[in-house]
């Protein structure tokens, strides 16, 4: 008998005399199944969670009456905040599915969140909106992380991987800072409260140079601590700089926003804290390699310069040097001796000139001819005429050479 219900969603009408063989009821049923349940979310919890090597999941949905089959394939996985494991309530979307060889059904998932996660991301909003309207998450208001920081203060779980994590990074790059540990729930009713009272103590006896205050990964609701509100306030107030690392790179909370510096991880906030000082090492060692390439490039040249000075090159140099300004000043020597010699020339003429007529206009000149000159031997005056005198009058005659005193006897007109 060939059966068609290939148009037909809805289940055929009891008939006794119709008589179904086990492939095509099970046809049928896949079919109703699958085209009434295109889409649809299922809230349960989580049992038998096993992921395949192939990197899918294969996990049970279940309340306290019932249970469903499902499974998440791995392309579908991206995006989960939250690590699937025996117990969690989540909501699933997808598909209802039947494998008609087993006689079983499934829902193929497309996504999964935690439950009640749209309430806590609601609570959240408000909660960020509110404290940023106080101004807790101002940038103004952050402090800079120091550069070296001797104490590091870790307000985490004891006994997480976080801790772990952060002591082995710090210990890898050998940040040569100390490590005060201020255990701390991280997780529960009594996380919130723990957590703000270990900020306080620190900030209160002044613990360290820096805070780190985070833990592991986890769903939103186990994050949920870190959004409390005193636990932020006493963040956003905290003389001590606080870095904020929870969860993973996805994770966030409201201390993220709160603190001074936010880290995806844990461990990045033990690098952080480490970097500062590493690469300040790192430019201080590449300036030590640039100036003593400098200097030793410079020495190198000093010490050519030098081989030039040795006793016979400053001599041999030196007379180079004199070299041009010895036969500068043996031209300017015989330019002087020159122009002096013009000069005494010129002024000798001058005064032979000078003296030649000295000597034609001397009385010597004319005494040395024959002549004399007659004065009166009393008064000195010469005598031009001879009635400037009388007879018995002494009187002065200057000859050539030497002189002569007379007495007038007679005088002639």
């Amino acid at each position: 008998m060939n059966r068609n219900y290939n148009n037909n969603i809805n289940p055929p009408k009891q008939d006794s005399s119709i008589i179904f063989s086990v492939t095509e009821i099970s046809s049928l049923i896949k079919e109703i199944l699958e085209n009434s349940f295109k889409t649809i979310s299922i809230e349960g919890e989580l049992s038998n969670f096993r992921p395949a090597s192939s990197g899918h999941w294969y996990f049970t949905l279940k309340d306290t009456k019932a249970a469903i089959s499902a499974v998440m394939f791995r392309n579908r996985q991206s995006g989960l905040n939250f690590i699937p494991k025996d117990g969690k309530k989540v909501v699933v979307t997808g598909a209802i599915s039947v494998y008609e060889k087993r006689g079983t059904y499934q829902i193929i998932c497309t996504s999964m969140k935690a439950a009640g996660e749209g309430d806590i991301l609601a609570l959240l909003e408000m909660r960020k909106q509110k404290l940023a309207a106080e101004g807790l998450f101002d940038l103004d208001k952050k402090q800079k992380l120091p550069l070296f920081p001797e104490k590091i203060v870790v307000i985490t779980s004891a006994t997480g991987a976080a801790l772990r994590d952060i002591l082995q990074v710090l210990e890898r790059r050998n940040s040569g800072s100390s490590v005060r540990i201020l255990p701390a729930v991280v997780q529960g009713d009594k996380a919130a409260e723990t957590l703000c009272q270990q900020v306080l103590f620190a900030n209160k006896h002044n613990l360290g140079d820096v805070i780190i205050l985070g833990r592991g990964g986890g769903s939103l609701e186990d994050l949920l601590p870190f959004s409390d509100e005193n636990l932020v306030r006493a963040v956003a107030a905290s003389r001590i700089p606080i870095i904020s690392a929870v969860g993973h790179e996805i994770d966030w909370a409201l201390t993220d926003f709160a603190a001074d510096t936010r880290a995806p991880t844990p461990s990045a906030a033990a690098e952080l804290v480490s970097a500062q000082s590493l690469e300040l090492l790192k430019k201080i060692h590449t300036v030590k390699e640039f100036l003593t390439s400098i200097i030793t490039g410079r020495l190198s040249h000093i010490r050519l310069l030098l081989k030039q000075f040795t006793a016979e090159r400053l001599q041999e140099n030196f007379s180079r040097l004199m070299e041009p300004l010895n036969i500068r000043i043996d031209d300017e020597k015989n330019i002087l001796l020159r122009t002096m010699a013009n000069i005494i020339t010129e002024k000798r003429h001058k005064l032979e000139l000078q003296k030649n007529s000295l000597d034609a206009n001397s009385p010597l000149a004319i005494l040395e001819r024959g002549y004399a000159v007659v004065s009166d031997a009393e008064t000195g005056k010469t005598l031009m005429v001879s009635k400037n005198t009388n007879p018995g009058d002494k009187i002065h005659i200057e000859l050539y050479k030497g002189s002569l005193i007379a007495d007038v006897k007679e005088i002639k007109s």
